[in-house]
């Protein structure tokens, strides 16, 4: 089929890397690697940050424009068949695919729409209104975390939904063979408002507890907020924390090869590709059981997970995976395992296309 993509959030292309953008990529990929032919079909950033009337219609106006440039586009060298949003939710809904499927006829697929009944009393109901009519419309919904899916089964019952898991492709992690240097502590985030901060605010507040043990730790990422990041970390000694700002992928996969854990609290994460990123690295997690966490990291098994909020807690499993060797060795060879068994780029394209071949081209009905 050829399926429009879009993004109302960022678009694919855009200069600055964030798991949304990367999660865009590998969708695009992941459809064409099943047989579809996929183009982006729009740039527009439908993106608001807060509830104000005149950008939301800013917003709106421009939308409108390009809805009628689409149409017109489209008369001229054919509809596609399938338009694919990734990501709408109540800041960056899709004001585009649900009036373009109609006029033209198309099959509307959603991929992580999220609809949370609470966000309607912040001023967010007119918005959230537009994602749960584009969820009730689409002929599937692909949800990639449980707490998605019960979300929208609750706002919307007989809308049609599917389970497509977070996934990687791990190839630039598997070249590498693992070779971690003890006490090798490794984060990778983006330094912005919010929960970032709140996750390298609680990070550097669990080392702190545990600065007697021997631990250096490296942080990569970089953003608006990297003054603010450094002065988190101010009280550690300087050969303790090293900074790498932005890095390759490349980069980042031979960081990750040598580093002993993957520490990052992540305080409202969607789920984190970057704890999948570290797993196929052979680098077991310490996360929060917190948000969509659990969907990519196996407490227990590929890392340890504590109570949301618990700082001791969390310190005090950064510890353990420092101090028994064995319990992190055997972590490490079963991180690699998930990954490639179950959150693997190939086995996520297999799934999409058997997903669009039921709903899309064939019978209709919940997973």
């Amino acid at each position: 089929m050829k399926i429009a993509f879009y993004c109302p959030l960022k678009s694919p292309r855009h200069p600055v890397p964030s798991g949304d953008r990367l999660m865009a990529r590998q969708l695009m990929a992941a459809l064409e690697k099943a047989g579809h032919v996929v183009e982006l079909a729009s740039e527009l950033r439908a993106f608001v940050s807060e509830p104000d009337p005149s950008a939301m219609a800013d917003v709106s106006n421009a939308a409108y424009a390009e809805r009628r440039r689409l149409a017109v586009l489209w008369r001229e060298t054919g509809a596609p068949d399938v338009w694919f949003c990734y990501h709408p939710y109540y800041k960056a809904p899709d004001l585009l695919g649900p009036a373009l499927a109609r006029q033209f006829g198309l099959k509307y697929v959603t991929a992580e729409a999220s609809y949370s009944s609470r966000r309607n009393a912040a001023g967010w109901a007119e918005r959230q209104a537009v994602v749960l009519e584009a969820v009730k419309g689409a002929a599937v919904n692909i949800c990639m975390t449980e707490r998605d899916l019960d979300g929208l089964a609750i706002a919307a019952p007989d809308a049609r939904l599917a389970r497509l898991s977070p996934f990687i492709d791990p190839a630039q992690f598997l070249i590498r063979q693992p070779a971690p240097q003890p006490g090798h502590l490794v984060t990778v985030a983006m330094m912005r408002p919010g929960d970032k901060m709140k996750s390298y605010a609680m990070l550097a507040e669990a080392l702190t507890r545990i600065a007697d043990r021997p631990w250096r730790l490296s942080i990569v990422g970089d953003g608006p907020r990297r003054d603010e990041v450094r002065s988190l970390f101010s009280g550690f000694e300087d050969e303790r924390i090293r900074w790498h700002g932005e890095r390759t992928p490349a980069e980042i996969a031979a960081l990750l090869s040598e580093s002993a854990l993957y520490v990052w609290p992540g305080c409202g994460e969607a789920y984190g590709l970057a704890y999948l990123e570290a797993q196929a690295a052979g680098v077991p997690v310490v996360a929060q059981a917190i948000a969509g966490v659990p969907e990519v990291v196996a407490h227990g098994k590929t890392g340890l997970m504590t109570p949301p909020g618990d700082v001791a807690a969390y310190s005090a499993a950064i510890a353990q995976l420092l101090t028994e060797d064995a319990m992190r060795l055997e972590f490490a060879a079963a991180a690699r395992r998930f990954v490639i068994e179950q959150r693997s780029f190939d086995g996520a394209s297999e799934r999409l296309g058997a997903i669009l071949a039921r709903y899309v081209t064939g019978s209709a009905g919940n997973e």
